[in-house]
């Protein structure tokens, strides 16, 4: 896959998360919330107001720290198949 088939299946894979009206398991929200900040650069603090919930946060994103930010976009386009693939 190119990268530019790459950036183009990663937005279509964010905009069916964000049109999806039911609510996520919250350990597969972390998954995306790393990948997803991995894929765009995007190194700021986790903002929650609840502070248990920036340190899982903090966590995933850690988790992700050694890999690309296009690994990060295939993994997220990954998830999002697999869980539109298999979910009842």
């Amino acid at each position: 896959m190119t990268s530019e088939e790459l950036d183009i299946a990663f937005k279509d894979a964010v905009a069916r998360i964000n049109a999806h009206t039911e609510p996520f398991p919250a350990d597969f929200l972390l998954r995306l919330y790393a990948y997803y900040k991995k894929a765009t650069n995007d190194y700021g603090r986790p903002s929650s107001k609840k502070p248990i919930i920036n340190a899982f946060k903090t966590n995933a994103l850690f988790q992700v720290k050694n890999i690309t930010t296009d690994e990060a976009k295939q993994i997220y386009i990954d998830l999002v198949n697999n869980y539109f693939l298999y979910r009842k």
